[in-house]
């Protein structure tokens, strides 16, 4: 073989770092040591994987072809180590997740996951749609859920679970004894929202069509427990996943009301992974336990 697997891993963390100091520091190497084995790996195959700007490392077109394919063949050795050394098939997971994912569902599956002899390791990241698809496109996380709507080529977009947006106030508001809810109520009512290129917002916003301009939003808020304190202190109404709420309304401190018929809040939930990234134990293992999430209840407005 014309190539280490050293080799390989020096390649991965400059592609990451774009500095091979920082990258040599990641493997606990020296620099010079870091360096050589960059430079090795490339007049072995008479070929250049980075473009160099002073110090900066830049993947050219040929490095970028072969980052998925080094990343992928670092995963199975990954797994035939452990193999040989008996380990549990499932190991230390990287997982992205979108607000309402991360703070409701993930710690959960997290728990689960952990609970084996050998305590595999899991780092959650909790940020909005678009990051978490960056971070998975560019190989820092095995695995995202997301609940905005992705159109990607790198990325296999795979549908988890159902949702639907619940709009709420507090049971002190003069909504909270009316039965179903016109556009007129919609349309007078102050709204307490979520930011806009959110998940949530996204969903809220088409099953608004139509009356968006006429809404009277009082506040944007990027967390879901201050929407739920504004609404509360009856600052106005809310729409959120009845995945955040299902405490508040059964706690009572929160009451759900029933919006027009015509008016959809339904949206999917979904596993992204990169479509050249291996599929490991660990992944299949997280996908199957996020697949064994029961429905939180809804109670009737």
């Amino acid at each position: 073989m014309r190539y280490s697997f050293r080799q390989l891993e020096v390649f991965l963390a400059a592609a990451h770092y774009q500095n091979i100091t920082r990258a040599a520091e990641s493997l606990a190497m020296s620099q010079s040591a870091a360096s050589s084995a960059l430079k090795e790996l490339e007049n072995q195959f008479d070929i250049q994987l980075f473009d160099r700007v002073g110090k900066r490392l830049q993947l050219n077109e040929l490095g970028r072809l072969y980052r998925p394919k080094v990343e992928a063949l670092l995963a199975r050795s990954g797994e035939l180590e452990q193999a040989f050394s008996k380990h549990t098939e499932v190991g230390a997971l990287k997982v992205g997740a979108t607000l309402t994912i991360g703070n409701y569902l993930a710690v959960g599956v997290m728990a689960k996951y952990m609970n084996t002899p050998t305590h595999p390791k899991v780092s959650l990241e909790v940020a909005n749609t678009r990051t978490i698809a960056k971070r998975v496109s560019d190989f820092e996380l095995d695995i995202g859920l997301i609940e905005g709507e992705l159109q990607s080529s790198e990325l296999e977009v795979i549908p988890w679970r159902s949702d639907e947006l619940v709009v709420f106030c507090s049971p002190h508001h003069p909504l909270a004894s009316k039965g179903r809810l016109s556009d007129a109520d919609l349309r007078s009512a102050t709204w307490v929202m979520r930011e806009q290129g959110s998940g949530t917002r996204q969903t809220f916003e088409r099953g608004m069509h139509g009356l968006l301009p006429d809404l009277d939003i009082l506040l944007e808020l990027e967390h879901t427990e201050a929407i739920k304190r504004a609404v509360e202190a009856n600052l106005g109404i809310g729409c959120l996943s009845r995945v955040c709420l299902a405490d508040a309304f059964r706690r009572g401190s929160l009451v759900p009301l029933e919006a027009p018929s015509e008016r959809k809040f339904d949206r999917t939930f979904y596993f992204i992974l990169h479509r050249q990234k291996y599929r490991s134990a660990g992944i299949d293992r997280w996908m199957e336990l996020c697949e064994q999430l029961q429905e939180p209840p809804m109670p009737d407005p």
